[in-house]
């Protein structure tokens, strides 16, 4: 099961720091963090690919989307 992080009615870089600290402190494979707006979409998933990770943005609700943080082996803990 992935584990969540919602950064919803955050600003950047709040939803870059809750999710690098879901990839440093969490051994799960998939991290879904749940943003709303385009600004945290782009620098939570820039964050992502630069510590080694698979990166897919789904869309969700009203200009909700789920960014799913999928480690690949060797990835930055």
């Amino acid at each position: 099961m992935p584990y969540k992080v919602d950064a919803r009615g955050l600003s950047c870089p709040q939803p870059v720091v809750l999710a690098k600290k879901a990839v440093e402190q969490t051994q799960e494979k998939v991290i879904e963090v749940l943003v709303d707006n385009a600004a945290a979409r782009e620098n939570v998933s820039r964050f992502a690919r630069s510590a080694g990770c698979q990166v897919e943005v789904l869309p969700a609700a009203d200009d909700e989307y789920v960014i799913k943080i999928i480690r690949e082996p060797g990835a930055t803990k």
